[in-house]
Parts: structure tokens; sequence; C-alpha cells
């Protein structure tokens, strides 16, 4: 069948391109798409064969793709195709030919003739090119004939230079020589030279009067000492034999002057700190402060930072803390620094004396301001612990500070932060270690020699806390010293160098703080559980008098106790404020479970008395004496008692914490957190405290609801009475229309009145009237309206059955039926009415009174229109009626504003 793929026919040589069989194949493709025709495919678009098919433009034509491309048509319309396509280009290429072969004909005619030309110019073109090749030969070797004499001139012009700076390096060597009192020559025994200069100059500089200007002379050596690096330094560049040749002469010199310099800045400072027999005042004193600084100039334009920082450790603090500071320094008496000669007629303090922020704020109470022994304020604050012997002696060393050092450390943080090119720098790092640039002595000379001396001779007796109150003091002491040196650094980059020193580190790891803090938690959590042990509310030994604390309870008043006793200087330590912290909430929380655990239990009386659905069908009692109001029995009267005794006691308390707990977090604990530890907590820690005094808030609103349904109780039973009501004044014989309300009207309110201590003092709940009063007496006077309301809906059915029974009876008898029995009734049920209308009004003047705003409340609202509509009908009453209408509405009007 023709719908059958076609047989596969064999490829012959004639038939290199298979066309047999892309023809059977496009045949059976035709034949089996003439089936799927009504598909919606749309129809293929005829596009002739031209120049831009990609098939025919690309370098390898495919005959498959070609053909494929072209399926929808036949073979021999391709063909067709293919031969129009083929005549359309030669046609083209004819057209092309016939367009361009004028310009090609006239191409070979235009150069005729013009070989000869090319062949004349030729000839002259050689003979330049020659000429122009001798030239630049001779050009070339007069400039390299130029070019080597310039370079000789060059080389003598360096060789010039390097022997200048070899003749100043001599001439600077020689004069520096000179200057140091040095012998030029060689000498074999260098040592005694140095110690002949040793000599010399000891007795030259042996008192301030002889020295003169010692300092400025050294100040020049030191210059031209510098000059000579400097010379030094670019002629070992160009590798230059004599600055080996030289070196031992530089060694002798560099050694000479530093001797000199120790030397003179050694008598110098023991003259200006008065530590020896020489001390010197007055002018005197000037100058050698004057010979001090150019010292210290000197030393910082050489570099030598360390060695004038341990000068200043060898000579001035070593010996003042083997005098003060040893193993007995705290048992022995202290003997006062001796005052230095006032020489400035004002106070000298830092150029940098703002107080750097530290972590030892809360000891700052420790620091006062004292008078200095010279008579003038002092620029520092001593410690106020005289009586303690750590204190003394620390203020000793503050003192000794301030008279000797504070002016050297002035003078050396000046010349540090001068911001100068050091040239000294450039000199191949001669001249000691410059790992820090510039003087620190507060880091690196006063702080550590004291800090290891404290470690290693009163550690023992510092850092010991089997003793906390004595350990809290040592440790406010102790920072607090430490602030006072910090106050005394020269800036705040030395009070950074000072903490960030591996002797600050170490000193601070030396407090035992662990040990002290387990020690407070034992005596604080201690005494917490010794108090809580009680699982009741004494509430027989609350203190009720004037003048009583702010909690009712013993057990309160400790919680309270050791949570202020965390956060007061006499525990808290700022490096142990996260303990501190955790205890806190630590012990909010165990408070809350002490109160969970010995709140009375109350269960049956937990939830208001659902409504009386019986009030209704319960027969009137028809006896004419009223029920008494107490009577519940004797038992659980003293049990309610007793329970809002307590609840009233441990709402104040809860009440009293909550502000408490505020205030302090408010006043100390939240400028005592320290701030890393604030933000690295997840919640912020105010939060945190608001959660925990919310779980006391639960606690409270329970004991809230307790007393909302004991006084609830008790003012519903006060209300009983009104249910005799209609039977009283029908058995009454006096038919008298009432004036005034019932007796029981003003005992209703009467229990809220009584737990708030209103007209009763000395009550615990004279507290809690601001915050609770409202609340409970809104609770209550809705439930006494809601059950007032069903009383009256009792009455209402009663009367209604009564009317219908009597109806019934006078249609029956009706001939026997007097009219003035009728009247008598009329006339009950009006002073029944009036009487209702009289006890509702009362009741809502007498909750006005209480708390504003209880006669707006829904409940009252409807008692009022119920008592209006359902006893207030007849026509006789229409008239009283309206009054009170409106004297009502006024009452609720203003209640509600």
């Amino acid at each position: 069948m023709r719908s059958q793929l076609p047989r596969r026919i064999p490829v012959s040589n004639s038939d290199p391109y298979e066309l047999e069989r892309l023809a059977e194949e496009l045949e059976a493709r035709e034949v089996s798409g003439k089936s799927s025709c009504s598909d919606g495919l749309e129809l293929p678009v005829y596009v002739p064969l031209s120049h831009d098919n990609e098939y025919l433009s690309a370098e390898t034509f495919n005959v498959e793709k070609f053909l494929l491309s072209r399926a929808y048509t036949s073979l021999p319309e391709l063909r067709t195709e293919l031969k129009d396509y083929l005549s359309s280009l030669k046609e083209e290429l004819v057209r092309l030919i016939n367009d361009d072969y004028e310009d090609f004909i006239s191409l070979s005619t235009d150069l005729s003739g013009e070989k000869s030309r090319l062949e004349r110019i030729k000839a002259p073109l050689s003979n330049l090119r020659q000429r122009v090749l001798i030239a630049r030969e001779s050009l070339q070797d007069i400039q390299d004939t130029v070019q080597v004499k310039l370079e000789a001139r060059a080389k003598l012009r360096d060789e010039k230079v390097l022997l200048h700076l070899l003749l100043k390096i001599s001439e600077s060597l020689s004069r520096l020589e000179s200057l140091l009192l040095l012998q030029s020559e060689d000498t074999s025994d260098h040592a005694e030279i140095l110690t002949n200069h040793l000599a010399e100059a000891a007795g030259h500089g042996s008192t301030v009067k002889t020295q003169g200007s010692r300092g400025k002379h050294l100040s020049r050596v030191a210059m031209e000492y510098m000059q000579l690096l400097y010379h030094i330094s670019k002629a070992r560049s160009e590798k230059c034999a004599y600055v080996d040749a030289i070196q031992e002469r530089v060694d002798r010199v560099r050694s000479t002057l530093t001797s000199d310099l120790d030397h003179l800045f050694s008598a110098t400072l023991l003259s200006v700190t008065g530590t020896d027999n020489g001390k010197i005042q007055g002018i005197e004193r000037s100058k050698a402060v004057s010979e001090l600084t150019e010292c210290l100039r000197v030393y910082d334009n050489l570099g030598l930072w360390r060695a004038a920082e341990e000068i200043i450790r060898r000579a001035v603090i070593q010996p003042f803390i083997r005098k003060t500071v040893f193993q007995d320094a705290l048992a022995v008496p202290i003997s006062p620094i001796v005052p230095r000669t006032p020489v400035p007629p004002t106070a000298h303090v830092p150029t940098s004396a703002h107080v750097p922020h530290t972590p030892f704020t809360p000891y700052t109470a420790l620091l006062s301001m004292h008078n200095s022994s010279n008579g003038f304020p002092s620029a520092i604050s001593f410690l106020d612990g005289y009586d303690d012997p750590l204190s003394k002696l620390y203020n000793q060393i503050l003192r000794f500070i301030e008279r000797d050092l504070s002016h050297i450390m002035e003078i050396a943080e000046r010349l540090s932060s001068k911001v100068s090119t050091r040239s000294v720098e450039s000199s191949g790092n001669e001249l000691g270690d410059r790992s820090t640039d510039g003087f620190d002595l507060m880091a690196n000379v006063i702080w550590p020699e004291f800090g290891l001396a404290i470690m290693n001779e009163l550690g023992s007796v510092v850092f010991a806390a089997g003793k906390p109150d004595e350990f809290v003091r040592r440790h406010a002491s102790t920072q607090a010293f430490i602030h006072a040196l910090e106050f005394l650094a020269p800036s705040r980059q030395s009070v950074h160098a000072m903490r960030s020193h591996p002797v600050f580190v170490t000193f601070n790891r030396r407090w035992q703080l662990p040990v002290y803090f387990q020690l407070r938690w034992k005596e604080i959590i201690g005494g917490v559980e010794d108090s809580l042990n009680a699982a009741i509310t004494q509430s027989e030994s609350v203190t009720l008098e004037p003048g009583r604390p702010m909690f009712l309870t013993a057990q309160a008043e400790v919680v309270w106790a050791s949570i202020t006793s965390c956060w007061s200087p006499d525990i808290f330590i700022p490096d142990l404020a996260p303990r501190f912290w955790k205890l806190t909430l630590q012990l909010l929380s165990r408070y809350k479970t002490w109160l969970d655990a010995s709140l009375p239990s109350t269960e049956s009386s937990s939830k208001l008395p659902a409504a009386d659905k019986n009030l209704v069908s319960l027969p009137q009692s028809r006896a004419s004496t009223p029920q008494s109001v107490h009577e519940i029995s004797s038992e659980n009267s003293l049990t309610d008692d007793l329970h809002l005794k307590q609840f009233a006691t441990i709402l104040v308390d809860i009440n009293a914490m909550n502000v408490q707990v505020l205030t302090l977090w408010r006043e100390r604990i939240s400028a005592t957190l320290p701030e890393p530890m604030v933000k690295d907590m997840c919640v912020p820690p105010e939060e945190v405290l608001r959660q925990q005094l919310g779980w006391l808030g639960e606690v409270s609103s329970l004991l809230t609801n307790r007393v909302v349904v004991i006084l609830s109780r008790r003012a519903c039973d006060a209300l009983l009475p009104v249910r005799s009501i209609p039977s009283q004044f029908r058995a009454m014989s006096s038919k008298r229309t009432p004036t005034e309300p019932s007796y029981f009207i003003m005992q209703v309110l009467r229990p809220v009145r009584a737990f708030f201590g209103i007209g009763t003092p000395n009550s615990a709940g004279e507290r809690l009237r601001e915050a609770f009063l409202d609340h409970v007496a809104k609770e209550v006077f809705d439930y006494v309206c809601q059950r007032y309301i069903q009383y009256l809906t009792a009455m209402r059915k009663t009367e209604e059955s009564l009317r219908r029974l009597k109806k019934g009876k006078k249609t029956t008898f009706g001939i026997f039926q007097s009219s003035s029995s009728t009247k008598d009734e009329d006339r009950d049920e009006e002073r029944i009415a009036a009487q209702m209308m009289l006890d509702v009004d009362a009741l809502g003047q007498d909750a006005q009174a209480l708390s504003r705003g209880l006669r707006g409340i829904e409940s009252y609202v409807q008692l009022v229109q119920m008592v209006q509509t359902d006893f207030g009908d007849g026509k006789q009453r229409s008239a009283g009626k309206d009054k009170f209408d409106s004297y009502i509405h006024l009452r609720i009007v203003n209640g509600r504003s």
C-alpha cells in the first residue's frame, strides 16, 4: 500500500546524494499528511530562492537540510525552481560584467608609460639615501663621544658628593668627639677613657648649680649625632668602606652620649623628685625642671624612650616601692609624704584632666576631694578609708605619684604628642626598641611596678576572699586606686595602654570573684529560705500602726532586702553584674513560688455563684420579721475574714514589690549593668524584669478575683431581706407611704468599705485604695445589681401569680367582694413600688460615694429601668413616676461624668 514506508533502495554510485530515497520519503510523508490536514495547522508559505537563503549562503552546502526546508515542494518543481534561480544568477553576472567592463579597459590604458617615469625617479633617490646614511653615522659618533664625557662628569660629580659626605661624616665625628671630650686617635684602653669621661662628667654635674647648660649641651650633641647617623646611612647605601672603618668611633660616641645622658637625667631626676640629700628649692628647682625637659627631649629625639623609662623606674619608683610596699606594710604605721614647697601659685592640673570612662564608676563614691598638704587644691581625689591600712597605703602611693611623677608624665606626654617626622627612623634602627614610639610612663613604668609589688608582696591579703565584707572593701579601695591612677594618666591612650598591659590583666585575674559570689549567694539565699519556710502568711504579725514599713510581711521584707543587697555598694562588684542580675531574677521567682504555695486554698469560693434559678419558684415568706444580714455561719465568716486579711496583706506586698523593684532598676541596676552584657542578651533586661514582675501580677489578679468573690457573696447576703419587702408591707397595719430606704441598703457595700479601710484606720486594705478600689467596687456592685435584678424578677413573678389567684377568686365570689379591699391592694402596691424606688436610688448613691462612675454601669441602669417598669405602673402613680424618672436620669448622667 502507498501508506506503508517505502522499501530501502540500495545506494548506487550514480546517485551519491540518494535523491531517489529522499523522493520516496517525501512522497510517503505527503501521503500520510493528507489525513492530518484538518488539525488546524497553518499552511506553509512559499518562499522563492534568493541570496538570503541560509542554506545557499552557508560555507558548506547541506543537501538534506536544504531539501527538508523545501519539503512542501515536489522534486520536479524544485528542479524547475533551481533552474530559474541559476538563470537569474547568470543574468546578474552578465550585467555586472557589462557595468564594470569599461572601467577595466580604461585602467590598462591609463597606466601606459608609468614604468619609464618610475625608473627616472629611482636613480637620484639611491644617491640621496647613501648621503643620509653617512650623515647619520657621523652624528651617532658625535653623540657617543658626548655621552661618554657626560657619564664621566656625572661619575666625578657623584664621587665629589660622596667625598663631601665623607668629609661631613669625618667633621661631624670629630666635632662629636670634641664635644664629648674624647680623643680622636685610637687608644688601646677604651674602658679607661670611658671611666675618665664619666668621672669628668660627674664633676661637671655634681650639683645643679654647676651643671649650667649641660642639658642644652647634650641636646646639641644629640642633634649632631642624628645628622651623623643620617650621613652614615647615605654613605652605607653607597657601600663605602670608610663607614666600616669609623664604626668603632661611632659606637664610642654613641656609648659616651647615652652614658652622659643617663647620668645627667638620673642626677636631675633625683634633684627634682627630692628623694636624695641634694634636694633643691626655688630657682634651682626651675632650672632642674628645665634640664629634665631637655633630657626627655633628647631621649625622644634619639628614640630611647624605654631607656628613659627604665631610669625612672630604677631611680625613683623602685626605691619608693622598697620602702613602702612590703609584706608587713599594712601592719606598720605609714609615714606621711613630705610635701614639696609650692612654686606655682596655682594647682597643677593635667592637660588631659578629663576623667576617662572606666568600668569602676560605681566606686567613685569612695573618692573625695581633699586639699593637698601644700595648702593648694589637689588635682586628684584620694580614698576616704583612712581607718583602712590598705586605703592609707594607696593614698600614700597616689600622693607620691602626684607629687613626684605627674609633672614628669606631663612633660613626656607633651613631647611624645608632637607630630614630627623623626629622622632617626631612617638610621637602620640603631637606637633601642622602636616597636612603640613615645613615652608612656603610666602604662610602662608606674602601673607595672606598683601592680607587681601589690601582687607579690600583698597578694595574700588583698585578694583573699575568705571574709566577704573585708574583701569587697579591699576590692572597692583597689578599684578606686586604679581609677585615681587613670585620672592621673596624661591621656586616654595611656589609660587604654594601661588596661591592655599584661600586668593589668593578671592583676584582675587574681581577684577570687567566683569564691566571693558563692559566699554572698549562700548568705543571701540562706536568709531568704529561712524566712520562706513558713507556708502560710501570718497575718497576725503584720504591723499596721503609723510609721509601718513598706512591706507588711516579713517574707516580702526579706526578699526585698536581699534584692537591694545584691546592688548595694557593700556587696555589689561590677565584674559580677551578670551573676547578681541572675540572682535578682531568681529571688523574684522564688517569692512568686512561695506565694503560690502559701496562698490559702479557696477553690470553693474562687468563682461567683451562678444565677439562682430557683428564686423564681420559691414561695415568698409571709413572716413579718425581716431576715438578719448576719445569718452566715460563724465558721465561714471567720474563714473569710482571715482570707481577706491575708489577701490584702499579699496584695500590698506585691504592689510594693513592683514599685520598689522598678524604682531600683531605674536608679541603680540599669546604670550598673555593663553595656556588652546588655548587647549580648537576646531580650532587653528591662523586658525580662517586667516579665518576671508580670508573673507576680498574675498572682495579684488571682487574689483580686478571690477578694471580689468573698466581698460579692457578703454583699449579696446583705441584700437577702429585699425578698421580704412585699410581705412586710402587706402585713403592716400602718398604710403610710415610705419616705426612707430600707435599713439593709446601707449594709450592702459595707464589706467593700471595711476591706479598703474606709472608716476603719490601720487596715491593710488602706494601701490598696488607689490601685484596686475602683476595680473591686465595680465588680462587686455589678454582681449586686445582677442579684438584685434576679430578686426583683422572682418577686414580680410571685406578685403576678398572686394577682391571677386573687383575680380568679374575685370572679367566683364577685358579689361578696368589697371595694375597700381592692383599694387596700392598690395602696400596698404603691407603697412597695415607692420603697423599691427609694432602695434602688439609695443603693446607687451609696455606690457613687464609694467610687465615681458606678451609677453608670449597665447592670445598674437595667435595675433602675426594671424598677420603673415593673413597680412604677398605675394611673395614680404616673406623676410620681415621671418625677422619679427625671431624677434617676439626672443622677445617672452625673454618675457617668
